[in-house]
């Protein structure tokens, strides 16, 4: 399948689905990531460290990506925007889309996550100055971002057993943000004792949280874990 992860900074990604990312790609999914911006400004970073990390990050997770650059902190919901990302969804041919949570401490996820939802809807129109034919991705689902400091409701976990390591590699990858700056160096070891707290749920070695407005159904139980 084509899937498409939408991040409303580099790293969002990798910290709240990374692994599920490495699983996906392994299973044999074409996985791309969309930043809708640069990250910056950081106190560590700049455009062109944070482009070279990002790279380095979805090299490490085996994934294409691109951005947008939509202006950091002040990204807004705006039919330009909504535009921007259902062009990316026609173009990739994209059947599952993951995005942030709607409900996020930072203004920016926020936003972002509405853009998402509404360019979904975007990508199917016709009669349409819209790029490439009409694209209708069947599952959406949410995962959450590191803002968020209530703890998640989910509903489902995907196994990530076996790409914890990687996901913590794609993480390290952002140098400037989880080894330059003292503030966030901890974030890695809370990310990964996370995993292992949901991976306990299934009784696996980790995990990772999704949420879905939309039913899901199951063809069968073989695919339970």
């Amino acid at each position: 399948m084509n899937v498409l992860v939408v991040g409303p900074h580099p790293d969002d990604q990798e910290l709240g689905m990374g692994g599920s990312i490495a699983r996906l790609v392994a299973d044999g999914h074409r996985v791309h990531l969309l930043d809708m911006t640069n990250g910056e400004p950081t106190p560590h970073g700049t455009p062109e460290i944070r482009a070279r990390e990002a790279a380095r990050a979805a090299e490490i997770l085996g994934v294409t990506r691109e951005c947008l650059h939509l202006p950091n902190r002040e990204v807004v919901h705006s039919i330009e925007a909504r535009h921007a990302v259902a062009g990316v969804i026609r173009r990739h041919r994209i059947e599952v889309m993951f995005v942030p949570h709607p409900e996020d401490a930072h203004p920016d996820h926020r936003a972002v996550t509405r853009i998402a939802e509404d360019a979904r809807f975007d990508a199917k129109l016709t009669k349409t100055d819209l790029p490439g034919e009409p694209t209708y991705p069947k599952w959406l689902f949410h995962y959450w971002c590191t803002h968020l400091r209530i703890v998640p409701s989910p509903s489902f976990l995907i196994d990530t057993t076996g790409f914890a390591e990687r996901k913590l590699e794609a993480i390290l990858a952002y140098e400037s943000q989880f080894v330059a700056n003292p503030r966030n160096r901890h974030v890695p070891e809370w990310i990964n004792a996370a995993g292992v707290y949901f991976g306990s749920r299934l009784g696996t070695a980790s995990a990772e949280p999704f949420f879905s407005r939309e039913p899901l159904g199951l063809t069968g139980l073989s695919g339970l874990a």
